[in-house]
């Protein structure tokens, strides 16, 4: 009956959210405690030990808690800890490189922003628009194609080739008639950014916009974000994208520093 159907999904709705409260309950008291076992999160979640386990096996499968031993207590997991220290070093980017893109950014005269990879996107993390914007457009928080931004190329071209080649493996989405969506060509284009240092996007996201990117270097040397300009096509043409590299170069070895990279 239909009364029944809604009935049972809102039910079903109901146990998903009680079952993810539950497990981030779990994962709150591991950290607090450091080292808990099965008939402590039974009890402090009231429920039956054989709930607590099913809970505690579901987050072991996603590698946020593991086992001390053999029938041992659990402990929070590597994998949190790189997911905080993913999370930390996002707000570091952001944080310091907002006053970067500010200066740069009356230095242009145009859009500077900051992103990172985000899975098989980039997200933009920090943005300042220039004094030549007319008008402008908040892409903080919102992703957008590795294959298609100055930035993302940046990022892709750094990128380790295990994460890189499952992107390339699917199939890119043409934007405008210069999106490149060859993976045979994605990667002649990689080659030359890792070859010249920044990155160059001209109509291959939106008609009319040109934007040029660089690297910004973590503490470990690897490449966590980009700094990228960004104009329209009359105002922002292939030579002076080319022109300011230098600048954003500049920039974003003044930001790598405040992150804690010595270029060693």
């Amino acid at each position: 009956m239909p009364g029944t159907k809604r009935s049972d999904d809102t039910a079903e709705r109901t146990s998903s959210v009680q079952s993810v409260d539950r497990a981030i309950s779990i994962l709150e008291l591991v950290a607090a405690r450091g080292e808990v076992g099965i008939t402590e999160i039974a009890e402090e979640l009231d429920v039956h030990k054989s709930t607590a386990f099913r809970l505690v096996a579901a987050l072991q499968n996603r590698n946020l808690l593991e086992q001390l031993g053999e029938r041992g207590k659990y402990t929070l997991s590597f994998a949190i800890v790189r997911l905080a220290a993913a999370s930390t070093a996002r707000l570091d980017v952001a944080r310091l490189g907002q006053p970067i893109c500010q200066r740069l950014a009356e230095s242009l005269g145009e859009t500077v922003n900051i992103a990172v990879t985000d899975g098989e996107a980039g997200i933009t993390v920090a943005q300042e628009d220039g004094t030549a914007t007319i008008t402008s457009q908040n892409w903080v928080g919102r992703r957008t194609p590795l294959h298609a931004t100055s930035a993302g190329k940046v990022l892709l071209a750094w990128m380790d080739e295990a994460d890189r080649r499952p992107i390339l493996r699917k199939r890119l989405k043409q934007f405008t008639e210069d999106t490149i969506t060859s993976a045979t060509e994605l990667r002649t284009e990689l080659a030359r950014v890792l070859d010249e240092g920044h990155a160059r996007s001209f109509e291959e996201l939106e008609v009319g916009m040109h934007a040029v990117g660089v690297p910004v270097f973590s503490a470990d040397g690897s490449v966590g974000s980009a700094l990228s300009a960004t104009g329209p096509s009359y105002r922002l043409p292939r030579r002076r994208a080319r022109a300011i590299v230098g600048d954003l170069r500049e920039a974003a070895a003044e930001l790598s520093a405040k992150l804690g990279y010595t270029g060693t």
